[in-house]
């Protein structure tokens, strides 16, 4: 049998099919099972609320210890500063988030464009 860790990336189309109740499920579901996923696009700020909400109950002393999240900054669409300032510019949804079970993934560095994390097998 092969050792390691399952690498789940889950495009944008298929996040998109789901209810936010579904796209919570199925990540859920999936680092409780041990494996990481890599989202194309990441959750709005409800539906990340709502996931740590449900990691929450989840956790027990002698199983589940929770989940790391990273995900890269919102980028602003459309204008400068000014149009920031003015109503103009608004940032775009968040893009890729990485999750995985807290016990087995630590972030290490997070930047603009880069997401460097440290994975171990149980």
């Amino acid at each position: 049998m092969i050792q390691g860790v399952q690498l789940d990336l889950i495009s944008e189309e298929r996040l998109a099919r789901l209810t936010s109740m579904e796209k919570i499920r199925l990540i859920l579901d999936e680092v409780m099972a041990g494996n990481i996923v890599v989202l194309e696009k990441g959750l709005s700020p409800e539906e990340s609320s709502r996931l740590i909400e449900m990691t929450m109950m989840e956790i027990s002393p002698d199983g589940f210890s929770g989940i790391e999240m990273e995900t890269y900054p919102a980028r602003a669409q459309g204008g400068g500063l000014l149009a920031r300032l003015f109503g103009g510019g608004r940032e775009s949804p968040s893009r890729l988030t990485v999750i995985g079970p807290a016990n087995q993934l630590k972030m290490l560095r997070k930047e603009r464009d880069l997401i460097s994390a440290w994975v171990s097998s149980r």
